[in-house]
């Protein structure tokens, strides 16, 4: 009984690693949003700081809007920060991690509904 409750600790502890490791998601971002209009590319720079996201996304490093996030449920809820006479892609996204991708569906933009995803750039 004890060999079971151990393997089951071990096995616990292993899963929790794993999924902190797939947590990481500071780094530069090619992004690719998709939506009945088309196809936008852009780029993306996150920081981040235990469960807290911040950085920029945008078509260019020159042209950013600011972004923050939380991680919830092993998801990332990613928000813009708009400044006044600027559009977005999105408002707020839930992104669902893989390694060195996050997708997810966006609504309420200026593109209206879509995809969006982030390849890790190298």
């Amino acid at each position: 009984m004890v060999s079971r409750r151990m393997l089951l600790s071990v096995f616990g502890l292993a899963r929790m690693a794993i999924t902190a490791v797939a947590a990481d998601v500071a780094g530069r971002w090619r992004i690719t949003i998709t939506t009945a209009e088309g196809t936008i590319n852009g780029l993306g720079s996150l920081k981040q700081t235990g469960d807290e996201v911040t950085g920029w996304v945008g078509p260019s490093e020159n042209d950013p809007i600011p972004v923050s996030g939380k991680f919830k449920e092993g998801k990332l809820i990613l928000k813009t920060l708009p400044q006044a006479g600027r559009t977005v892609g999105f408002d707020e996204v839930v992104l669902t991690i893989d390694r060195n991708t996050m997708s997810g569906t966006i609504e309420h933009g200026s593109h209206g509904k879509g995809t969006i995803k982030f390849v890790r750039s190298k």
